[in-house]
């Protein structure tokens, strides 16, 4: 399959994550694909091919939530909804949140569990093209959900968790965070505050009360969590960064090959270093692994060793 023209710069490849659950890896395939492989040997295990197992619609950009293991199942968005699938044998469990695909198919942004207070049932956080949703991870009931305005659905980036609250950015709409709270067994979605800003594909980063951000115009900002307010925003990068925390410091991999070493600092945008990896396109996340630095390039894997 062949992505859209205006998506083509970034290639007719595999956008989803692989998730690794003890001797099994999950792996998404472009056309709504989902199999299962022996880390062993590379045997395929189960394959579950949605469009034909639930006569939905190809996904136009692909499969692109990164599967999500808890316990005996795996969590994706595919087949135009939120799955359920037992990890051992690829059927599904449940569906929920079911739309008819959009204009582009099924959500872009990877699920994951939210325990609000150590006493709360865990929920599974989860953005679909139109809305952010709780739902019980065991029922597949769904707890609460809220409208998050975007252009044509393009609520891309998973949703991040800073402390009582959840952040969420999206393309066309805005930044929003929201306390979610549980009283006599109904859970409450309340808004905090919003910003106009609009994030893009790139999930950010949160460091000592403050996330770092890259927008849809390009731009690189840090926004204050407890009040939305913007501590400030530079010129222009790259289209797409994916970035990596460890302590104060920040890796961000821009699409077009470039690395770059930031300080997380509320005053200033702090620079530190910048390095040409890939003469190529870099979409792929970024991998950190001890003192080495995987880069997946349009056509190859580089791996480069951190002194």
């Amino acid at each position: 399959m062949k992505v859209p023209f205006f998506a083509a710069s970034n290639g007719s490849w595999i956008r989803s994550t692989p998730a690794l659950d003890e001797e099994r890896l999950y792996v998404a395939g472009m056309r709504d694909v989902l199999v299962c492989l022996d880390t062993k040997d590379g045997r395929e295990i189960w394959r579950l091919d949605f469009i034909k197992s639930l006569n939905s619609p190809p996904p136009a950009f692909g499969f692109v939530c990164s599967p999500y293991v808890v316990g005996g199942h795996v969590f994706v968005q595919a087949g135009a909804s939120l799955a359920k699938i037992d990890k051992l044998t690829g059927k599904i469990v449940w569906q929920v949140l079911k739309d008819d695909g959009g204009m582009y198919g099924s959500a872009f942004s990877s699920p994951y569990l939210y325990r609000p207070q150590p006493q709360d049932p865990p929920l599974l956080l989860v953005q679909t093209r139109t809305q952010l949703a709780g739902v019980d991870p065991e029922s597949g009931a769904v707890a609460f959900a809220q409208d998050v305005p975007a252009f044509q659905g393009m609520n891309i980036l998973t949703p991040t968790l800073i402390n009582d609250t959840i952040f969420t950015s999206s393309y066309g709409g805005k930044s929003l965070c929201f306390a979610l709270t549980r009283k006599d067994n109904a859970w409450t979605l309340q808004e905090r505050w919003t910003n106009k800003v609009q994030g893009y594909m790139s999930t950010p980063v949160v460091i000592d009360g403050h996330i770092y951000l890259h927008l849809r115009n390009q731009r690189f900002t840090c926004i204050e969590a407890a009040t939305g307010k913007e501590k400030w925003t530079t010129e222009p990068f790259g289209k797409y960064w994916s970035l990596v925390a460890n302590g104060s410091k920040i890796l961000a991999l821009d699409e077009r090959g470039e690395l770059l070493l930031i300080r997380a600092n509320p005053q200033k945008f702090d620079l530190l270093d910048r390095f040409k990896v890939s003469e190529q396109p870099t979409w792929a996340h970024l991998a950190v692994c001890g003192n080495e630095v995987f880069v997946r390039e349009l056509n190859a894997m580089s791996v480069y060793r951190w002194q």
